[in-house]
């Protein structure tokens, strides 16, 4: 068995009286994709932050398996350690495109910019690199020099995604990245991510409270309630046969729709 690539022990996150999530376990395998679901509110984007180091736990900690094959404890990296560790071995796309994106810069230049993050000059490969990206993404070339701005939701979705793997990340954070997109538009996203993340033995975790979208892309499933893991398995086996009553009455909410 491969070693794990990210361990999280004990994540603990209040704000005040209320509780954002409460001593979360977990591994992430090398090329293994994890849903994270629940209703709003549920703890799922809080322990996404937590994972990301956007937040600052009130206890435990996230492990990282570094490309020397070294386990290190996040909170322990300088601050430098951590945004070149952002830049190069993990990704984040994030619901909103507009977060993820410079939304004044050009298709080609956002792709570009993270290139250039980790020491790329080479204005020509740069370029050459960002079409590449956009035709795997499904961004035609002759839009790689129109910003954000002039894109519809699913193209930005997908810019983001080009932006994110451009420098060969092992581990990929996203964020109901299918949220507020029409149905046809959702379909063709996840088609992509799917297909990227098997052909570039990505680990993701993805933040979702689309059952069908955790079905469809995720080995494994974590389901949360008020802050807390209720429950946890392979996917398949969780939502064909959930243990607990609350994940039950998701899984019935969905077929009842």
């Amino acid at each position: 068995m491969s070693e794990p690539l990210l361990q999280v022990r004990g994540l603990t996150k209040r704000y005040g009286a209320r509780l954002g999530c409460a001593d979360v376990s977990f591994d992430l395998d090398p090329g293994e994709v994890l849903a994270i679901v629940g209703e709003s509110g549920s703890g799922k984007s809080t322990l996404l932050s937590l994972v990301a180091t956007e937040l600052a736990p009130d206890a435990g900690t996230v492990s990282y398996r570094m490309r020397d094959g070294v386990l290190r404890d996040l909170a322990g990296l300088s601050e430098a350690e951590r945004r070149a560790l952002m830049r190069t071995d993990w990704g984040f796309v994030r619901q909103d495109a507009a977060q993820g994106l410079r939304m004044t810069v050009s298709a080609g230049g956002n792709v570009g910019e993270r290139l250039m993050g980790v020491g790329e000059r080479h204005y020509g490969h740069i370029r050459g690199q960002a079409l590449d990206w956009l035709g795997r993404v499904e961004i035609a070339a002759d839009r790689i020099d129109d910003p954000p701005t002039r894109f519809s939701g699913g193209m930005r979705q997908r810019l983001q995604i080009a932006r994110n793997l451009v420098t060969g990340p092992r581990l990929v954070l996203m964020d109901e990245p299918t949220s507020g997109l029409d149905v046809s538009v959702q379909a063709r996203l996840l088609d992509l991510i799917r297909r990227l993340s098997a052909e570039l033995g990505l680990a993701v975790i993805i933040v979702t409270h689309d059952l069908a979208v955790a079905r469809l892309l995720s080995h494994r499933i974590i389901v949360m309630r008020a802050g807390r893991v209720i429950e946890t398995g392979l996917t398949d086996r969780v939502l064909d046969d959930p243990e607990h009553a609350y994940t039950q009455l998701l899984v019935s909410s969905v077929l009842a729709a």
